[in-house]
């Protein structure tokens, strides 16, 4: 049961974190990563591809529906903003000491866990394995 509780801490907190993101970009538009994406030789309408992995991976891991695909959606998705945002700072420290990187760092890491744990009993499938 405590790991039950615990996978469900991890989709809830990593989920409703990287939705928090999705929702902002749902309001404001995907122009900045566009822009990113042209700096890089790559099309602009990719873009549009961040809300996969801001908004649908984060809601089937928070409901528990087909949670280790929705958590591969957000893993896939922390990559690109490595890949496109954050390639300078990957070996840096901030200035607290820190990882420059580590929030990023925390939500893909998350991703990955929630994809090799799956859902658990606490979730809209029930039966950890049916659904995740």
């Amino acid at each position: 049961m405590t790991d039950d509780l615990g996978k469900l801490v991890l989709k809830v907190s990593v989920g409703v974190l990287i939705l928090l993101h999705g929702i902002f970009k749902l309001q404001n538009g995907v122009d900045g990563i566009a822009g990113m994406l042209g700096n890089h030789g790559l099309p602009a309408f990719l873009a549009y591809g961040v809300y996969i992995g801001e908004v649908v991976g984060p809601a089937l891991v928070i409901l528990g529906v087909f949670t280790r695909i929705g958590a591969l959606l957000i893993a896939g998705n922390m990559l690109v903003a490595f890949l496109l945002a954050h390639m300078q700072e990957l070996f840096s420290l901030g200035k607290m000491g820190g990882w420059a990187l580590e929030l990023q760092g925390m939500f893909l890491l998350g991703a990955i866990a929630i994809a090799l744990l799956g859902a658990g009993r606490f979730s809209v499938g029930g039966i950890a394995g049916r659904y995740d």
